[in-house]
């Protein structure tokens, strides 16, 4: 039996950039530090108790180098946003703090951004493009072998323009079936060339 109706609800990172993920967290997500101590910091950015836990390794592992990076782990964490607009509102704000995406794709059941954190852990955030769950579904069940699974990048500065000026929402979201074909992005990437 699975677990019945998972929903995210914290992420533990490994850094040896403490303070600059920290910073980059309150910023991308208005999270607040909850408890902290020399070790570990815990942050929150709603109700509920922690959604982030940060372990410093210079504290618990002293020693390593900050970019020792492996192959095998996680590959990214993703997070739904109500709407494309609030998604690119927060885009721009964030530009203007520095932080960018390295990859702003259309998949075709979801437009989403994806960012890499000081440490380079990948989020993404995403919109679905239709209204209802079971649509996006029936987008997946529906492609083909020559269907395109990784979609159509787009410019967020185009799209938020286009919104603002009250183009609608879910007719910018549907996905252009003669777009090109996206390269992955990210580090899927470098270990793929």
């Amino acid at each position: 039996m699975p677990v019945p109706g998972p929903v995210p609800a914290h992420v533990v990172y490994r850094t040896r950039r403490m303070a600059e993920m920290l910073t980059w967290y309150e910023t991308v997500f208005g999270a607040k530090p909850v408890y902290r101590n020399e070790a570990l910091a815990f942050l929150a950015y709603d109700e509920d108790h922690h959604r982030f836990t940060f372990a410093d390794l210079d504290i618990i592992a002293p020693g390593g180098k900050a970019d020792d990076r492996g192959t095998i782990g996680v590959d990214h964490v993703a997070y739904d946003v109500s709407s494309m607009r609030d998604l690119l509102e927060a885009w721009s704000d964030l530009k203007q703090a520095g932080i960018t995406p390295y990859w702003c794709v259309n998949h075709g059941m979801s437009a989403s951004l994806y960012y890499a954190d000081p440490d380079g852990n990948q989020l993404e955030f995403s919109v679905d493009c239709f209204a209802a769950k079971s649509d996006c579904s029936a987008y997946f069940a529906a492609m083909t072998a020559d269907t395109n699974p990784v979609g159509v990048e787009f410019d967020p500065a185009d799209w938020l323009e286009r919104l603002r000026a009250g183009e609608d929402e879910r007719a910018l979201l549907a996905i252009d079936p003669e777009g090109d074909v996206s390269p992955i992005r990210g580090a899927l990437q470098t270990m793929i060339a």
